[in-house]
Order: structure tokens, then sequence, then C-alpha cells
């Protein structure tokens, strides 16, 4: 069993509407008791270590677009797309209260829709958990996001924002968590956005391919994809929003056991073909989910089509990148992944009768990471 230590908070509490709590007690201030495992590094640091000081006074990072589920990997396998990602710029500022953080600047895709509030924005959460982490105190930090991933497009908007923030945090004060730890935290992001899986936070920061295997405690596993071989993601993006609450409450609430058979047999398929290389066989095992993608295909226009066209064009398989809308195709030639998104947007057009965008990207193998630093005033 785990050892823990002990901890005392000095919470306000009040309910709106009363003047007092559940408890009987006047709104005023409560001790709560916490009890910390000792098997975590980030509480060990937070509550045995001295405060970690910033060893840069400022950082840029970058985390990468991801596709969750990969077909029949539902919530439990993900990968990371190169060359498309969120970057975060952050910086010890004066001005900010000691121990907490401002989100001064956001740019790029829809920055309008993102609220400032660093307790409402992915970039913030995450901020936010990995300084309790640290158990910063003495500084304050300035944030500013620059959305290189348009929102509810299926391509891990809301966890690239997340991933790129904790790194960064981490990084100006010198790299001390583990990867568990920037993931746990990049999760507290994503519980509030869209639930709490791992399948496109934990690729985001770690490169490369995922499988998520529990969270109690969190065990990940990294799928190694031979360096030799090429993949190649064509990634159509329709101009269709899909919020993820919302094709999350498409889902079926049971499956049937022939259903459940089929999907985890074609998920082991995908993983062994990713980790021998196998192109043709993680294409098809991509293409086989019976009980996810079933359901959520019929909410995106056009995109049924989109999938028959992509494979009669040549891809090795095609499915929904994470909720959608977006559709990933893979392919090992990016010339053919070129052409097999040209015939990917047509089929949104028509059929769908919605404008897409097409992106050919490789396999990300490194995962979120510090661009630049800087020690000057």
């Amino acid at each position: 069993m785990a050892a823990t230590t002990s901890s005392w908070l000095l919470c306000p509490l009040n309910f709106k509407g009363s003047s007092s709590n559940r408890m009987g007690i006047p709104p005023t201030t409560i001790r709560i008791r916490c009890n910390l495992s000792a098997n975590h590094k980030s509480t060990t640091l937070a509550t045995t270590e001295s405060e970690p000081k910033p060893i840069y006074t400022s950082v840029k990072t970058f985390a990468p677009a991801t596709v969750a589920n990969l077909g029949p990997g539902f919530d439990f396998l993900g990968c990371a797309v190169d060359g498309l990602g969120d970057t975060v710029s952050l910086r010890v500022d004066p001005q900010v209260h000691p121990g907490e953080i401002c989100i001064s600047h956001i740019s790029g895709q829809n920055p309008n829709k993102l609220s400032k509030n660093p307790l409402w924005n992915c970039a913030g959460i995450a901020a936010i958990e990995v300084m309790k982490m640290l158990g910063i105190r003495s500084v304050g930090l300035s944030l500013s996001l620059d959305k290189g991933l348009p929102l509810g497009s299926g391509l891990g908007s809301s966890a690239a924002s997340a991933a790129a923030a904790a790194v960064a945090v981490n990084e100006i004060f010198g790299n001390k968590l583990t990867v568990d730890d920037l993931v746990l935290a990049s999760l507290k992001s994503e519980e509030k956005v869209s639930g709490y899986h791992a399948d496109n936070v934990a690729p985001s920061i770690m490169g490369g391919f995922v499988l998520i295997r529990g969270y109690e405690p969190l065990d990940l596993m990294p799928l190694k994809f031979p360096p030799e071989k090429n993949l190649f993601f064509v990634l159509v993006t329709p101009e269709f929003e899909a919020p993820t609450k919302k094709m999350r409450a498409a889902l079926p609430a049971e499956i049937g056991m022939p259903h459940h058979v089929w999907n985890c047999s074609q998920a082991g398929a995908l993983v062994a073909s990713v980790l021998q290389g196998d192109l043709v066989g993680l294409g098809k095992a991509l293409s086989s989910d019976k009980i996810v993608e079933p359901r959520r295909a019929p909410l995106i226009p056009g995109m049924e089509a989109v999938k028959r066209a992509a494979i009669e064009a040549g891809a090795f398989g095609c499915t929904i990148s994470g909720a959608g809308p977006t559709a990933v195709a893979v392919i090992d030639d990016e010339h053919a992944g070129h052409l097999i998104g040209k015939h990917m947007v047509e089929a949104f057009l028509k059929d769908g009768n919605l404008k897409a965008s097409a992106n050919v990207q490789q396999l990300d193998r490194v995962g979120a990471r510090l661009i630049s630093s800087s020690n000057e005033n």
C-alpha cells in the first residue's frame, strides 16, 4: 500500500443561496485534511523539497496534433502528427501575483472563442496543475498561446494547448517532472473539455503511438513504429465543427458481444501492425471499427463517401480522427497522399456539401518539446 503524507488546506467555503454550508457551519474558513501519495514525484516536490527556481526567464514550446482512437482503439490508442500543433510562450512576470498564471495573449485559429481566464482555458488549466505539482509560490507567470489547430477538428486541439503549456511550465523550472506527471496535469484540462481520456494528451506529450493501459495508476505504453518505415497521414478537415461532447453523446450505452470481440481483435491487429511497421495491416485495422465510427460518421456530412473515396484512391485505410470531423487516411508515399487528399476533399464537397482542406503529414516521433529559451530580463 502506498505511503501517504498529510497536509492541511485552509479553504473558505460558501454555497450559493445559503448562509451556511451543507454541514451547518457558517461560511468561514474550514480545515480540510488531504492525503498525498508519496509515490508521485510531483507530490514529493510540492511537500518535501524546496520550491524550484526558474532557470529561464522565458521559454517557447510546441505540442503536436494527434489522431485519437485510430478506429477500434476508442479512448486507449492515439498517435502524434508532425507539422501541426499549438505553441506556448511563457515568461516569468513580476506583474503577476506570485504562484499564479495569467494568459496575456491568444492568437491563431479562432482566438476569440477561447477564454483568457486560466481556469477556463486548456493551456491555463494544465499550467496551473504543473505549478501545483512543483509547489510554485514565489513567482508569477505570463502565458501566450498560438493556436495552430482549429477548435473541434478531431486533431486534439485542446490536448495540444494543454501539453504545450504543461511542458513550458516544467521547462522554465528545470524539467523536474516525469512524463506521467505532465500527462496527468494535461488530463485535468481534458477532463473539463471532453472527458478523462489520454489518447490525445499522451501522444502529444510523448510523440509516436501510445496505448493507454490504465489510469489508476496511469499506465502508458509507447508503441515503437519502425524508424526505417514511412508513414503518412492524409488529414482532411471540412468546414464543420464536431464538438467532442456531442460526438460522445452519440455513442451506444451498451454493445453486443460479437462487436466487442470484433473490435478487440482489430485493436490487437492494429497494435501488432504498428510494432511490425505493417502499413497495409494498420490501414485495414484502422478502417474496421464497428462500434464508434458507425454512430459518428452519419453526423458528419459526406464522411462515408470520403472514406470510400480514400480507399478507392489507394489509401491503406481511413477512419474518423478522434471525434471528427477530420477524416484520416494512411499511406506510405507523400505524393500518393496528396492525390488521396484531393479525392477526399472532392467527396466532402460532392456528398456532404462541405468545403474541406487536406494536409499530408508524417508521424511525429518526438512529442511536445522546448523550441527556445532565454535568460534575458
